[in-house]
Formats: C-alpha cells, structure tokens, sequence
C-alpha cells in the first residue's frame, strides 16, 4: 500500500481582496442570471464569500477554488428559493406607474437583455448549466460539479436547454416581426 504524505496548504487566506476581485463579476453575473434580480444577486454574492470567509480554511484543492464559490452560490441559491416557497412574501404598497427612463447604455445591452430575459423563463433545471456555461465559460466538468448532478446529464440539459431557448427566442422574433408588419401585408389565415 502506498503511504505517501499529504501536505495541506492553505488555498488563499479568507480575507484575501485578490480573491474578490478575481471571482466577484463571474459570480455576480451567475447569481443575477438565477435571481433575476440585481439586489438577490448582490445578496447571494455576499453570502457566498461570506461563506468562504467562514469556510474557505476547508477547501485543500486550490485549482477547486472557483467550483467551490460558484457551487457555493448555488446552494444559497437553491435554500433561498426553499425559504421564499416555504414563507412567500406578499407586497404591502403599490408602486406608482412612473415611465421609465433609458439610458444610452440600456439601449447598447437591449439584444443581451432580450436573450436574458428568456433565460430567465426557461425551467430551472436548464437555466444554471446554460448560465454556467454561456455566461462564465465552465466546462462540463466544473458544471457538473457546481450541480452535482453527471457531466452526462449537463450535456443532455444544455442540449435541451439550447432548443428551449432557440424555440422561445424564435417564437419571440416572429411575435415582434408580426408587430412591425403593416396589416396589409401580414399573412392571412384562410379557415
């Protein structure tokens, strides 16, 4: 039996600012693609590096580093959505129907706003590997490993994921191509 000694090293102190800096916009972008929201994707962000300053110490494998936070991330995202079925929230105010204001810059992102936003409709199941994959460049390893589910099944989800999302984008164009086509030129239905 081969008994050989095993080193541990610490991966990167929890405190380190470097460690932010480098994972802070990948994760952000993950959680937002979850949540959908700006504030309970800065609030997952948050909770996830303060997991790792309460945990990091654990982590042996310092090439594991950003599966752990993304898969960390995951996780409270997957127990916030569990509290948030389990104790729903009901709006107490109305907001006032105010119009809004677009900037320069909302206008530049409108294209990735609209593949987003059906991104954001697609079950869940297809969702997180398609983020993971699209928007932080992860293979189906580390996929799989954030999921904890087989490279196998993130294969199959991206798959069906990708034609859910081609269906619904297509779907989505034609709607809007009808809507920008004069009456007298629309095609009619003769039933």
């Amino acid at each position: 039996m081969d008994r050989r000694a095993v080193t541990l090293t610490r991966v990167t102190e929890p405190g380190d600012d470097g460690l932010a800096t480098r994972h802070y916009a990948p994760l952000y972008r993950f959680a937002l693609s979850l949540t959908q929201t700006e504030a309970e994707a800065l609030d997952l962000v948050q909770q996830t590096f303060y997991r790792w300053a309460t945990k990091g110490h654990q982590l042996r494998d310092a090439s594991k580093l950003k599966t752990w936070l993304f898969t960390t991330l995951y996780r409270e995202y997957l127990a916030a959505r569990r509290r948030q079925n389990r104790f729903p929230q009901v709006a107490l105010e109305v907001l006032d129907n105010e119009l809004a204001h677009a900037s320069a810059e909302t206008v530049e992102r409108l294209d990735g706003q609209v593949v987003l936003s059906a991104l954001s409709r697609l079950d869940e199941v297809f969702r997180a590997p398609l983020a993971l994959f699209y928007l932080e460049n992860l293979s189906y390893k580390q996929i799989a490993d954030v999921l904890t589910v087989a490279p196998g099944t993130v294969m199959s989800r991206l798959s069906r994921g990708r034609e859910q999302l081609r269906r619904m984008l297509a779907r989505e164009f034609d709607g809007r191509a009808n809507e920008n086509t004069p009456p007298n030129l629309k095609p009619q239905s003769h039933s």
